[in-house]
Parts: structure tokens; C-alpha cells; sequence
């Protein structure tokens, strides 16, 4: 029985090994147009533009080799 609880814990302990990252947007606000990088919107009046992106510099890894 303990082995079976701590091949359990081990298991449930090593499941965040393997996510991702949650990727990032860009926001653009309604009001005034401005764009901002962000995983979530940063709240009301904001749209999203484009992504997903790998990371917070929301430019296209693909873009950047050319």
C-alpha cells in the first residue's frame, strides 16, 4: 500500500514536467490603439490582435531569421 502512495505522489509530482508555457498575444486597446504583449487580456476595452507568439516580445521567431 505505501508503495502504491508514493508511486501516486511521484506521478502526480512530476506532471507540471510537462507543460507548456501559456503563449502570448498581442492586446489592442479599443480607446486609443495602443499594443501591448501579454498572456491575458490586460482587461475591458482591450481586443486581441495577433499570436499566439513563444514569447514576451511577441515577434514571430520565423520573422527574425529573414
Amino acid at each position: 500500500m505505501r508503495r502504491i502512495v508514493l508511486l501516486s505522489l511521484a506521478l502526480a509530482c512530476s506532471l507540471p514536467a510537462f507543460s507548456r508555457p501559456a503563449p502570448w498575444y498581442e492586446w489592442i486597446s479599443r480607446l486609443d490603439g495602443k499594443v501591448v504583449c501579454a498572456q491575458t487580456s490586460p482587461g475591458y476595452g482591450w481586443r486581441q490582435g495577433r499570436g499566439p507568439f513563444p514569447d514576451a516580445r511577441c515577434i514571430d521567431p520565423k520573422a527574425e531569421q529573414r
